[in-house]
């Protein structure tokens, strides 16, 4: 791969997205198990195949299977010869070439370990860094498919070693992607939404997902972690979030109520893009956690502006109930997420935020105290 051409989808995480489609979505499995079985025969997969009919208990075909596999046959056959070729006539970059292409088509038809097998020849006949770094991405990407955790992670150490010794600005910036991509899979949304937010402007890694997609991972977690000055900044502001985002209209009123203290509209539009997520396939075992840790947020942020205010007015903002309200702040404040109490009689929140000067002039003087005793007990040794 040269700078800025455009990375092969090997393998294509389209169909992994699909596979959890048809589990996620019942109502669309006709639709999903069709476009599967299109993408299954167009790229003949029949490792991935045999895996659905065994996971979904599909009936095989075994005419499909009997063609898949022939042509693969005739593919790999033809590449085996291309290889003792080289290997007999020519030189180390055609051999290092027809390995390769011997590891992409194993990927291509989802034959994974193969591919990683000979991927790994190819990777020890590979002298160029930015050629090294395009094989780790595949090994990656491998990951990806297959939410292989440890495979993802150990290739992205290698990747950022190699970065280090000279890898190109292109490269740069896809390794930023996928490590981003890696910690939302992880929870990790601060670095997740660094990462995003670093690669704005020079995007390309459409192997891994659209770039709807990752404006969508953009917004989200730059939401969550975000403070209101960064938030307009790098979001509200960014040309390339406003060039999409009408795109996403659930997308858009998230974020903009959030910011504009719209509360009512803003759960009514973090319901809606919650529904989307839950069929995200890295995001989906993070949904629960997200809405609650926004509900806080938007908790805080209204709260920071009182000292104290009613339950029925904080009720009528988020558009629920009081008696909804009353138990979601019971929760959040016995779990200590948010400093206020609640004056159940009265029907007032209080806020009790913690005092931080006091709390600095405290940590202070301990720490001077702590100086002192050192001191003396140097001086004792000393004198």
């Amino acid at each position: 791969m040269t700078t800025g051409e455009e990375v092969k989808k090997l393998p294509d995480l389209e169909l992994a997205t699909l596979k959890f489609h048809y589990l996620a979505d019942p109502n669309g499995r006709s639709e999903t198990k069709q476009k599967l079985l299109e993408d299954i025969a167009k790229h003949n997969m029949v490792h991935f195949y045999e895996q659905l009919c065994e996971t979904f208990r599909w009936d095989k075909d075994e005419n499909l299977l009997e063609k898949m596999k022939k042509a693969n046959e005739e593919k790999l056959k033809a590449i085996e010869e291309k290889i003792v070729f080289a290997e007999k006539n020519q030189g180390d970059t055609e051999v290092r070439e027809a390995l390769l292409e011997k590891a992409e088509h194993l990927a291509d038809i989802s034959d994974f370990e193969e591919a990683k097998k000979w991927l790994r020849v190819a990777s020890d006949k590979t002298v160029g860094t930015g050629q090294k770094l395009d094989i780790i991405f595949t090994f990656i990407r491998i990951g990806f498919f297959e939410n292989d955790i440890d495979l993802i992670t150990r290739n992205i150490e290698k990747a950022k070693d190699l970065i280090e010794q000279g890898g190109d600005w292109d490269r740069r910036n896809r390794l930023k992607v996928y490590k981003a991509y890696y910690y939302l899979s992880i929870r990790n949304f601060s670095e997740a939404s660094k990462l995003f937010l670093e690669t704005l402007s020079t995007f390309t890694s459409y192997e891994l997902f659209s770039y709807q997609t990752f404006i969508l991972y953009t917004v989200i977690t730059s939401i969550l972690t975000l403070d209101r000055v960064s938030l307009r900044e790098k979001c509200i502001d960014s040309p390339e979030i406003k060039t999409i985002i009408h795109e996403l209209p659930d997308l858009r009123s998230l974020l903009h109520s959030f910011y504009n203290s719209e509360y009512a509209s803003f759960f009514k539009a973090l319901a809606s893009v919650s529904d989307v997520l839950k069929l995200d396939r890295f995001f989906s075992p993070h949904v629960r956690y997200y809405c609650r840790e926004m509900r806080i947020r938007a908790y805080a942020q209204l709260l920071e502006s009182y000292r104290s205010v009613t339950l029925e007015s904080m009720a009528k903002s988020f558009g629920v109930s009081q008696e909804f309200l009353d138990r979601e702040l019971s929760r959040f404040i016995a779990l200590g997420r948010l400093h206020c109490k609640i004056d159940s009689v009265a029907g007032i929140v209080e806020t009790n935020r913690p005092d931080t000067r006091n709390a600095q002039y405290l940590s202070t003087i301990k720490q001077g105290d702590l100086l002192l005793n050192r001191i003396q007990k140097l001086s004792r040794v000393y004198y």
